[in-house]
C-alpha cells in the first residue's frame, strides 16, 4: 500500500494521489494499487513559517505522526507532497521520529527523486531553474541536491521571489493555497514571469519546486523550457517501489532514475 501525507497543502495531496492513479497500469478498479491518504491540515504547522522563524513548532512531529498512522494502516512506502518539508531541519526530524517509533515504512525523498530523475532522463541539461516557496528558496534544498550532481542552479532574485513567486502560492487573495480550484490567473501570471526570468538566465529546465505550482502549470514545456514536476516524479517513484510492473511507460519514452 502507498501512503500519502495530505494536507500540506490539501490539494497537493490529492494531486499526488491522482498522479499515482494516472501512472498506474490498470484496466479496472481492482488492478490499481492500494493507497491511503491522510489529510491533517489542522495538525501540521506551515513549513515556510517554521523555517523563517515565525513559529517555533517544528511541523516534522505532526508529519511523522501522520506517517505513523499511514504505516499502521498498512502503507509500506510514503510520499510527502511538500517540497519545503524536505528541508534538513524538518525531514531529518521526521526520520528521527519514525526511527524512535519503530516505524519501518520507507519515506521517499522528493528532492532526491527529482534530482536523480533529471540526471537519468535529461543528459543534455546543465542549467536548472527552481521556483518554490521562500522556505525552500532560503533553505536551498534543491541547490544542494542539484549542485552535488553538477548542475548550475538558477533561482529568481530575492525581490522577485518575495514580490511574485511566493505570493503566487501564499497571497490571501490570489495565491494557489487560497484559490486552488480554479487557480487565480494572477498566480499563473506571476509564475510565468518566473519561468521567463529563469530562461533569460540560461535555464534549460525549470523545476516546479512547490507542490502547489503544478496545480497552476500543467504544461511539459513553456517557451522552449522543459518543465519538471516533482509531484509526478514522486508518484512514479512510489509506484515503482511497490510494484514496478504496474508503472506506465513514461509518456516521453524516457528512462526512470
Amino acid at each position: 500500500m502507498i501512503g500519502i501525507v495530505g494536507g500540506i497543502g490539501p490539494y497537493s495531496g490529492i494531486d499526488l494521489l491522482k498522479k499515482v492513479f494516472d501512472n498506474t497500469l490498470a484496466g479496472r478498479d481492482q488492478e490499481h494499487l492500494d493507497a491511503v491518504l491522510i489529510s491533517a491540515s489542522s495538525k501540521i504547522q506551515d513549513r515556510t513559517e517554521y523555517l523563517m522563524g515565525r513559529i517555533t513548532e517544528n511541523p516534522a512531529y505532526a508529519i511523522a505522526e501522520v506517517i505513523h498512522k499511514l504505516h499502521m494502516a498498512g502503507a509500506v512506502v510514503a510520499g510527502i507532497p511538500c517540497n519545503t518539508a524536505h528541508s534538513l531541519k524538518i525531514f531529518s526530524v521526521i526520520q528521527s521520529e519514525l526511527k524512535k517509533n519503530g516505524d519501518t515504512i520507507v519515506v521517499l525523498n522528493m528532492i532526491e527523486e527529482t534530482a536523480l530523475y533529471l540526471q537519468a532522463n535529461h543528459s543534455g541539461i546543465t542549467k536548472v531553474g527552481v521556483l518554490s516557496t521562500t522556505g525552500t528558496y532560503k533553505s536551498k534544498i534543491y541547490n544542494d541536491a542539484l549542485q552535488s550532481k553538477g548542475y548550475e542552479v538558477i533561482v529568481p532574485s530575492l525581490e522577485m521571489q518575495e514580490d511574485l513567486i511566493h505570493p503566487a502560492i501564499y497571497h490571501s487573495d490570489y495565491g494557489i493555497k487560497s484559490k486552488s480550484n480554479p487557480v487565480h490567473p494572477q498566480a499563473k501570471k506571476n509564475l510565468i514571469e518566473g519561468f521567463s526570468f529563469c530562461k533569460q538566465q540560461g535555464a534549460q529546465a525549470v523545476i516546479m519546486g512547490c507542490t502547489e505550482i503544478p496545480l497552476a502549470i500543467s504544461e511539459d514545456e513553456i517557451d522552449g523550457i522543459t518543465i519538471i514536476d516533482p509531484t509526478a516524479i514522486l508518484a512514479r517513484a512510489l509506484i515503482q517501489f511497490v510494484d514496478s510492473n504496474k508503472l506506465k511507460p513514461n509518456r516521453h519514452g524516457l528512462l526512470e532514475k
